[in-house]
């Protein structure tokens, strides 16, 4: 493993001398993401393996190229998991990989984000140097906010070595709940859901029907059930819906392969967004998903009326931008984070926004 560190080292450093822009790559599995990949490939998949576990304290850490679905599988062992449930996209997926798109599943908007998760990291810089933030618990706050920026990072930062991520046991009980439902009464009665002690874990709005799970304790769960009603789905119906949502196999993703897929962000209580397409509503509210095609200056401007930010997700001009544009001052501070870990700026450039 040191003599794979060690090579990819010196390859940076060379890169850097020359100028040459390395494309960073683990399992493959989210290249789609962000702006079109540059530069000569640099594999990282090999430094996989499972550093250290200890499941009594509820902390993992492992090397970056370790495979998502191997680690997944070990915590299972211990009735454990990843709370914010990050999408593979395909069988290869990694934990760097996990962590560098920052990507989560439908637990998201209760559990917390990837970043919420990251105690520590060992990154190899654009210098060639191995550096070292956070630890490996939650009161070890030295250098603990440069571990969290790593998480969306998308490799513009360093090549991630190991990362040491806090897990969670699974919960006891759960339950999926489904009611017919328009869109602006979904969105009016998850606010409302959400503001009372409701063990909600999930949710799901698409064509007139609202979808929820409930996760808990035993009587919490069955508690709730009573109280919201609905129809109730058995747990193989159930494990497949939340699955599709997860790894976007579901009828709704699978119809907009081959057209843009838009990622708005906006406040959970924001009204319909009134846009031509085809929508699907997670997380209470506040993730809004949108299939179609509109000039993205309009979905952009539309997302930015209601309090939040769009980014285009997959299809569409991939050579442009496709996060949302950032305000001076931040776009200053993005730069000044690339400048600070790869000077060169040959650590995928261009992956996030264009010139860095």
């Amino acid at each position: 493993m040191e003599d794979s560190v060690s090579a990819w080292a010196e390859r940076i450093r060379n890169a850097a001398a020359t100028g040459t822009a390395l494309c960073i790559v683990g399992g493959g599995s989210k290249q789609f993401y962000g702006r079109v990949q540059q530069g000569e490939i640099l594999d990282v998949s090999s430094h996989r393996g499972v550093v250290s576990y200890e499941p009594t304290e509820l902390v993992v850490t492992v090397r970056g190229g370790t495979p998502l679905a191997e680690l997944e599988a070990l915590l299972a062992t211990q009735g454990q998991f990843l709370p914010f449930e990050p999408p593979h996209f395909a069988p290869g997926a990694t934990v760097a990989g996990c962590v560098a798109a920052g990507l989560a599943g439908p637990r998201r908007a209760t559990a917390g984000g990837v970043r919420d998760y990251v105690l520590g990291v060992k990154l190899l810089d654009g210098r060639g140097q191995v550096l070292t933030f956070g630890g490996q618990v939650m009161k070890n706050v030295a250098g603990y906010d440069v571990s969290r920026i790593i998480a969306g990072s998308l490799g513009t930062l360093g090549v991630i070595l190991e990362v040491s991520l806090k897990v969670l046991p699974r919960p006891v009980a759960e339950a999926t709940l489904h009611f017919a439902m328009s869109e602006a009464d979904a969105i009016e009665r998850l606010n409302q859901w959400g503001g009372q002690p409701l063990p909600l874990s999930a949710s799901a709005w698409q064509e007139g029907g609202l979808t929820i799970r409930l996760s808990g304790a035993e009587a919490a769960v069955s508690t709730a059930c009573q109280r919201l009603g609905g129809e109730r789905l058995d747990a193989a119906e159930s494990g497949a819906f939340w699955q599709g949502l997860r790894e976007q196999t579901a009828a709704y993703f699978a119809a907009a392969a081959t057209r843009p897929l838009w990622r708005l962000s906006v406040p959970s209580s924001a009204p319909p967004l009134k846009l031509a397409g085809t929508q699907l509503i997670e997380w209470g509210g506040a993730q809004r998903w949108l299939v179609g095609e509109l000039p993205g200056e309009q979905i952009q401007a539309r997302a930015s009326a209601l309090g939040g930010h769009a980014s285009l997700f997959r299809g569409g001009n991939r050579d442009g931008e496709v996060f949302a544009p950032l305000a001076p001052a931040l776009l200053a501070l993005h730069r000044r984070l690339k400048t600070a870990f790869d000077p060169a700026g040959i650590l995928n450039p261009g992956r996030l926004y264009q010139g860095f």
